[in-house]
C-alpha cells in the first residue's frame, strides 16, 4: 500500500486574514519558514521517495524545505492546487463571512460553486483523482503531498467515507501532517490527522503506531 503524507503549507502574511486561493506571488512569511523547517525535521527520518506540491508558491516553498533532507526535487501537480475561489480570491475573510453564501460553504459545501471559480465538489474530485494516481504510481512507498487546508480536508473526507457536507468538521492547521494509507485493495486508513508530533516510520501493515487525529 502507498503511504500519503499530506502537508498543509506553512503560514504566509495573509494566513487567517484573507482567502488566498490561487493568488500568485504569495510566499511563506518568516514564521512560516520556521514552521516548514520544523515539519521537514519531523519528516526527515521517514522513507520518503517523492515530494509533490500544488503549483502555488506557498506550497512549493514548503515542499522544497520538506524535500531537502531527502535530496529530492519537488514535483508539481495541478490537482493538488487550492480550490479556485474565483471572485472570492484574496478577499478579506471578515468581509466574506458576512455574505449569505458563506453559510453554504460552512453548512452544505457540496452545493457551493464560487462565483467565477469552481465548485468544492469539483475540487474534491480532482484532488482525489490526483492522490489516487500518485498512490498507484508509488505502491508500497511513502510520498509527501503539499497542499491546502480545504483540499486536504476534502481528500480525507472522501477516503473516510464522510459526506462532503461534513468536511468542515475537520481541522488542518498550517504545516500540519495528515497521513493516509491507500492500499491497492481494501479500505483506506487514516493514521494521523492535523498532527504536529513526532512521526515514526509507517508500519505498512505490521502494526500501526501513532496518535490518530490531533
Amino acid at each position: 500500500m502507498a503511504t500519503l503524507v499530506l502537508v498543509r503549507h506553512a503560514t504566509t502574511a495573509a494566513t487567517g486574514k484573507r482567502l488566498g486561493g490561487w493568488t500568485p506571488g504569495v510566499h511563506l512569511d518568516a514564521g512560516g519558514v520556521e514552521q516548514a523547517e520544523a515539519t521537514a525535521r519531523r519528516l526527515a527520518d521517514l522513507p520518503v521517495v517523492a515530494v509533490y506540491s500544488s503549483p502555488l508558491e506557498r506550497t512549493r516553498d514548503t515542499a522544497r524545505l520538506v524535500a531537502r533532507p531527502h535530496g529530492l526535487r519537488v514535483r508539481v501537480r495541478k490537482g493538488l492546487g487550492e480550490v479556485d475561489y474565483g471572485d472570492w480570491t484574496d478577499q478579506p475573510l471578515g468581509q466574506l463571512r458576512r455574505r449569505k453564501a458563506w453559510k453554504v460553504v460552512q453548512s452544505t459545501p457540496s452545493r457551493m460553486t464560487f462565483p467565477g471559480g469552481e465548485s468544492i465538489r469539483g475540487a474534491q474530485a480532482r484532488a482525489v483523482d490526483t492522490t489516487e494516481a500518485l498512490a498507484a504510481d508509488h505502491p508500497k512507498e511513502t510520498i509527501v503531498c503539499v497542499s491546502h487546508a480545504d483540499v486536504i480536508k476534502a481528500v480525507v473526507a472522501h477516503h473516510l467515507g464522510m459526506p462532503l457536507d461534513t468536511f468542515q468538521r475537520l481541522t488542518i492547521e498550517p504545516a500540519s501532517v495528515t497521513v493516509l494509507e491507500l492500499p491497492t485493495e481494501g479500505h483506506p486508513v487514516l493514521l494521523r490527522c492535523n498532527d504536529t508530533g513526532p512521526l515514526p516510520a509507517p508500519a505498512h501493515g505490521k502494526g500501526r503506531a501513532g496518535k490518530g487525529c490531533a
